[in-house]
């Protein structure tokens, strides 16, 4: 967790609801349907028997480039229209 007891997940929450103006029971989707959000609380938290682990995550959430430190810092980029996120070249992972 990013602070003691603090989780994560709850901050993306605020910060997303915050940017757009409304009460964080008002977003939809719902974080946890976008992505596992106990495993992302628990992800960068430390253990009895190990510190911390490094690193970052990266996600989508209602269009925001969402970035998590293991730090505990939150940052919220700019949206992407559907548009745009469409456009994008996609990689062939087959190998076809």
């Amino acid at each position: 967790m990013s602070q003691k007891g603090e989780r994560i997940s709850l901050k993306v929450v605020e910060k997303v609801a915050d940017l757009e103006g409304v009460d964080p029971l008002e977003l939809h989707p719902p974080l946890h349907t976008v992505i596992d959000t106990e495993a992302l609380d628990s992800l960068f938290q430390s253990t009895p028997s190990a510190d911390r682990t490094t690193g970052m995550v990266e996600f989508r959430y209602r269009g925001y480039k969402v970035q998590l430190s293991s730090s505990g810092e939150v940052e919220i980029g700019e949206t992407v229209s559907f548009t745009e996120q469409s456009t994008q070249p996609v990689e062939d992972v087959a190998g076809d």
